[in-house]
């Protein structure tokens, strides 16, 4: 396991966490993981064939976590990925190895990273100008979640405006299906939202929130109250979405509940990034004041994942979607450093398991374990 204690650059309870992000000139909507409840935008214009993309094979076990962890880096790409499972007895070595055209490259993650970031230069996945040297590795971790959940919300409330905009009738869009239909991704979407909200909240009363009540009690009381003030409204909306399932679609009823159903999740948006202001604000740099020991915030981390199995499980790339392509390579960092590689590699197969196997082209040719080890 790696070094936890180091992070960002050292800040103060009145800095935002925000100011050490690093920056990208790209907008948030490119390069994301996207989902299928993105359709609701509208339908780009036909454009022509795109060109074949660039194949990158990869090599390794189906059970490495450093596998996975390249398998994953490689869905941001613009490339053809061919996963070709290959054991330690069959390369030589235990580390992936890709080849693209004549490059055959092994080594650490970053390594690869590097090259690929090369090559690929969009999306990059390891930015240069990011310093992690001192922020405790659990508030980099609730801040990265933080962000999933407000870019989650945010799409949650534009498709809930179409939806309203439409007064509950299909648009046609054999994606989405019926105008119930919709109704039904966009109630599946919400509870996936729900079940991460939830998660984050309580790993954040049970592992975050006491740690600094033990040195200053009451340092938590308001944020804390909050989570409790803001659960009615979240139930509320996933209670409003069943009403309007069952609702005639374009029906006056149907109407009228889905403005309410646009203004409720319009409401919780505003409340949450509220909410996460006065947390990255006021709470979390505090942390830092704590002074947790490498071996303490390594457990910190271990037990926030137990107190969040469906983030990081079933709903982990429903997560990832949230985070630019840089924050998520950081947010498996983070699991990399901090977990056991077992665990670490039950975590990530999840992000990748439907393409590791699917095409195999046989066993590494000697030549190219050669050229790999050279």
């Amino acid at each position: 396991m790696g070094n936890c204690a180091k992070t960002l650059k050292k800040t103060n309870s009145d800095h935002h966490l925000d100011k050490f992000y690093p920056k990208t000139d790209n907008p948030d909507q490119f390069y994301r993981k996207t989902a299928l409840s993105d359709a609701f935008n509208p339908s780009p214009s036909p454009s022509p064939a795109p060109l074949p993309l660039p194949l990158v094979r990869l090599y390794g076990s189906p059970t490495n976590p450093a596998t996975s962890y390249i398998h994953f880096a490689l869905l941001y790409k613009p490339v053809t990925i061919l996963f070709i499972p290959s054991e330690k007895s069959d390369m030589g070595f235990s580390t992936p190895v890709i080849q693209y055209g004549s490059d055959v490259i092994s080594g650490s993650p970053e390594t690869i990273l590097r090259y690929l970031d090369v090559k690929f230069p969009k999306p990059m996945l390891l930015l240069s100008n990011w310093n992690n040297e001192t922020m405790p590795v659990v508030v980099l971790t609730t801040a990265l979640q933080h962000k999933s959940l407000v870019w989650h919300l945010e799409r949650m409330v534009r498709w809930g405006e179409d939806l309203a905009a439409r007064g509950g009738r299909s648009k046609g869009d054999p994606v989405m299906g019926s105008a119930r239909m919709e109704v039904k991704k966009y109630g599946k979407s919400y509870s996936q939202l729900l079940e991460v909200m939830l998660e984050h909240a309580q790993m954040e009363e049970r592992i975050v929130f006491p740690v600094l009540e033990r040195e200053d009690r009451g340092l938590t009381k308001s944020v804390n109250e909050e989570h409790a003030r803001d659960l009615p409204l979240m139930n509320g909306i996933k209670e409003d979405i069943k009403t309007i399932i069952v609702l005639d679609s374009g029906s006056s009823s149907s109407q009228d509940a889905l403005f309410s159903l646009s203004t409720r999740i319009k409401s919780l948006l505003e409340k949450c990034k509220q909410h996460f202001e006065e947390e990255e604000r006021g709470v979390l740099p505090l942390m830092e004041a704590a002074e947790l020991t490498q071996g303490q915030q390594e457990r910190l981390l271990e037990q926030s994942l137990d107190v969040m199995p469906g983030t990081h499980s079933h709903l982990l790339k429903f997560f990832m979607e949230g985070l630019l392509p840089h924050e998520a390579m950081i947010y498996l960092d983070l699991i990399t450093r901090c977990t056991d590689k077992d665990r670490a590699g039950s975590i990530y197969r999840f992000l990748v398991e439907e393409h590791h196997g699917k095409r195999n082209e046989g066993r590494p040719t000697v030549g190219l374990l050669l050229k790999a080890k050279s």
